[in-house]
């Protein structure tokens, strides 16, 4: 499940929030690798500091809790493949051939965004979530283009955005299959991967033409 909303910065540090701030920039990206390796509940926010090249007070006064920090980073990186990665509903083939590219280059961040999901399966995203609201402009996007008679009609576009997602993050999301195709695979190469989430995509739905 998406992380809150609720960027949980501290009150009283409003100038702390700019991005020319190269310590808060510092502890975000070391945020990132710590909670991709350990999770939530795994991560400490003294190697944070560490890496960071701060202190954990410092991070204390930019976010009131570990649990805030992640919602943050993962907020802000959900957001960064909604801007790198958007869909194009005449051809989804391609959609998911760019996203397999963005977390075939970034496997730490869809580690990132899988912790949440498996330890704030608790907490549901409000409807003006960006995450949330992203998933409803995607969806609105499949059913004009289903009106327009550039995608079936025979599909919800529920249905679409979830399977065509769950494909292209295949081997992101199952390293030990990636791992074994690696070595047994008759094409080992990252290529073949991609071509095969592409062509499953395609069959199942067909680029416009």
């Amino acid at each position: 499940m998406s992380p809150s909303p609720d960027s949980g910065q501290a009150p009283g540090h409003a100038a702390a929030s700019g991005g020319s701030d190269t310590t808060r920039e510092r502890i975000l990206a070391a945020a990132l690798e710590e909670f991709a390796s350990h999770g939530i509940a795994g991560a400490r926010v003294d190697r944070i500091a560490k890496r960071a090249r701060s202190s954990k007070e410092r991070v204390y006064a930019y976010f009131r809790s570990k649990e805030a920090l992640y919602a943050h980073v993962a907020t802000r990186e959900l957001s960064v493949i909604a801007e790198a990665v958007q869909i194009d509903p005449s051809d989804l083939p391609g959609y998911a051939g760019h996203l397999f590219d963005y977390f075939a280059a970034r496997p730490d961040h869809h580690r990132l965004i899988t912790w949440g999901r498996l330890e704030l399966a608790d907490t549901g995203a409000t409807e003006d979530h960006p995450t949330r609201a992203a998933i409803t402009r995607k969806l609105d996007l499949l059913r004009r283009a289903q009106r327009a008679g550039h995608l079936s009609a025979a599909w919800d576009p529920a249905d679409i955005l979830a399977l065509v997602n769950q494909i292209a993050t295949t081997w992101a999301a199952q390293p030990e299959f990636a791992e074994a195709a690696a070595e047994h695979a008759r094409d080992p190469s990252t290529a073949a991967r991609r071509a095969a989430v592409v062509t499953a995509v395609e069959k199942l739905f067909p680029r416009a033409v």
